[in-house]
């Protein structure tokens, strides 16, 4: 499913200028930009405000609840507060938006819920599918099956992390940085920064061995959780930084008999040579 960058690739949005900003670690969407963009309403802001009574009263629920008025830039250069929506509830209130341009969203939506069922139902189907997806974007075989045990070996320490006390989203990003400044000497945004990366996924722009001591690190961390039977954030984190230091270590010693660094600026978005290198 599209990530909260990737909406405005949506094909109905081509062309159009769809104002967003960064609020909260994910993209927000200007909706009265998509409202203009979808019904070629010369009065954007009038239709938004007529569909949200429209709304109401049909007794859904207030559109304006999963909204956030954030500043964004207008025509005259200055900012404005500008009802805004995620990815999320802009789905939602294209739902309520009668334009046959939104038709062919709603039956994309229809058919990524159902697939979404599908996956619940197998959870092999959703392997597969992703496999499908690194495959048409010119990933080989070799590295496919590496990103794939990674993230078989993700989940099974994310799951660790879940049921030892880590809560929120939060500490899954402090948990993961102490790993990879264990493995790499690098947090995931300074990994991503030096890659030239943004809202990428970094782990689809790691070569081979990146993948390897990146799984490395992980493994070792949940075992070490298991063996020691640990709870609480401070006691995963002293764990995670123990299973870092164990992918560390091996690293250093490859890099000694490389005689090169296996931290890589290496990007497999924007250097088509760095895929063809995997194959």
């Amino acid at each position: 499913m599209q990530g909260p960058d990737e909406i405005t690739k949506i094909a109905i949005f081509e062309g159009r200028n769809i104002r967003k900003i960064l609020h909260g670690g994910e993209w927000w969407f200007s909706i009265v930009d998509i409202i203009q963009a979808l019904t070629d309403s010369t009065q954007p802001s009038k239709y938004w405000t007529a569909m949200k009574a429209r709304v109401e009263n049909e007794g859904e629920f207030q559109l304006s609840t999963i909204c956030r008025q954030l500043k964004l830039e207008a025509s005259d250069g200055k900012k404005y507060a500008t009802d805004c929506a995620n990815t999320e509830a802009i789905f939602r209130i294209l739902q309520s938006v009668p334009s046959p341009k939104v038709e062919p969203l709603k039956r994309w939506l229809a058919k990524t819920g159902y697939e979404r069922i599908q996956e619940i139902e197998d959870p092999e189907l959703a392997t597969k599918r992703t496999r499908v997806l690194y495959k048409s974007k010119g990933y080989s075989d070799d590295w496919i099956e590496k990103r794939m045990r990674g993230i078989a070996i993700r989940e099974e320490l994310t799951d660790e992390w879940k049921n030892r006390g880590a809560n929120n989203h939060r500490d899954y990003e402090i948990l993961t940085a102490e790993i990879s400044k264990a493995t790499f000497g690098l947090t995931p945004n300074e990994y991503k920064n030096l890659k030239g990366l943004k809202r990428e996924n970094l782990r689809d722009h790691m070569d081979d061995f990146e993948l390897i001591f990146n799984m490395l690190g992980e493994r070792a961390t949940t075992e070490i959780h298991r063996n020691e039977e640990s709870q609480g954030v401070a006691k995963l984190k002293s764990d995670a930084k123990a299973g870092g230091d164990i992918a560390g270590g091996a690293r250093q010693k490859l890099e000694e008999k490389l005689g090169r660094s296996v931290v890589t600026k290496q990007n497999l978005l924007k250097n088509p040579q760095s895929k063809k290198s995997l194959e």
